[in-house]
């Protein structure tokens, strides 16, 4: 019996609005990828590139950074930093030999559920394609 590859993907959630359009899919019951280990912060623009790459070092296949809407963030412009931060980021996953779409930056409002559980199934699948990371990881 073959075992099937299942991705990890880490979630970095705004607390605002992503994580709560998660947990809109969850009550909704609109199921998406058990695979997406989730955690909340308090805006997608406090999280560390740092924090991103220790993920991938740890066996991490993907990196899903999710925030509001730009001109919706809670923080002002927190996801704008974000968006900055992690464009420059994915530039940088190729240097370190780490495809860059395993990296994948999106917003979702909190009434977006179904967006949410739509984005976690086609990254969940596009890591899937591209098979587990260690093999391209460089990260001592």
């Amino acid at each position: 019996m073959k075992v099937e590859y299942q991705p990890k993907v880490i979630g970095f959630l705004c607390n605002w609005c992503s994580y709560a359009g998660a947990d809109m899919a969850g009550t909704s019951r609109i199921s998406y990828a058990p695979n997406v280990r989730i955690i909340r912060v308090p805006c997608s623009g406090r999280v560390d590139p740092l924090l991103v790459l220790k993920c991938f070092q740890r066996g991490a296949d993907g990196v899903l950074i999710s925030g509001c809407h730009p001109g919706d963030c809670h923080y002002t412009e927190g996801n704008y930093h974000a968006r900055r931060r992690f464009a420059l980021l994915r530039n940088f996953l190729d240097y370190l030999g780490i495809a860059k779409e395993r990296l994948r930056v999106e917003w979702v409002s909190a009434s977006e559920g179904q967006r949410f559980a739509e984005i976690v199934a086609s990254f969940t699948t596009e890591l899937a394609e591209l098979g587990p990371c260690v093999k391209e990881r460089s990260l001592g």
